[in-house]
């Protein structure tokens, strides 16, 4: 059923398209135009960002970082760089989690608390930067204050849930 979803979608575009006498061709045309220009205002936003992480995990910062909250969470330094990461980058989490899977197998009580990271938290840096970045918004007010509290708290919230629940 999976492999006729995205063709069903397609087609029922294009049928709404001719009963509303629209012209299907014209309007995908525009809206490739569209896509475009907003491709080159947003990619000098995700350029900077892209620049400014692998600045950061060049530098050291983020090592330093993970080196010193190891002692105190009972957990190991994957899922740790996973919690630092997970504000800054979704590939690199990824990545992570795929480590943590490989390494512990995908059942594992590491595996459930990163899948539960991973649902629980958002790129926050990414978004704001990308889409607050691409309207020019200068002034984020609260924005990444509160962003970055909702990744605490759903970090906090995973590891809570995740020793009740599975351990």
């Amino acid at each position: 059923m999976s492999d006729y979803i995205l063709p069903l979608i397609v087609l029922g575009i294009v049928i709404y398209g001719l009963l509303k006498k629209i012209d299907i061709y014209e309007a995908f045309v525009n809206g490739s135009k569209d896509s475009f220009k907003m491709s080159l205002t947003i990619f000098p936003n995700l350029l900077a960002m892209i620049l400014s992480v692998n600045i950061l995990v060049s530098s050291g910062i983020l090592e330093d970082l993970i080196n010193f909250l190891l002692p105190f969470l009972k957990v190991p330094i994957e899922v740790v760089s996973l919690m630092i990461m997970r504000p800054i980058s979704g590939n690199a989490t990824l990545a992570l989690l795929n480590t943590i899977y490989t390494k512990y197998g995908v059942d594992s009580f590491y595996s459930l608390l990163g899948s539960t990271i991973q649902g629980c938290t958002d790129t926050t840096l990414y978004v704001l930067a990308l889409y607050y970045g691409s309207i020019a918004i200068k002034n984020t007010r609260y924005a990444l204050k509160v962003s970055l509290l909702a990744d605490i708290v759903g970090i906090t919230s995973s590891l809570i849930i995740c020793y009740l629940l599975f351990l």
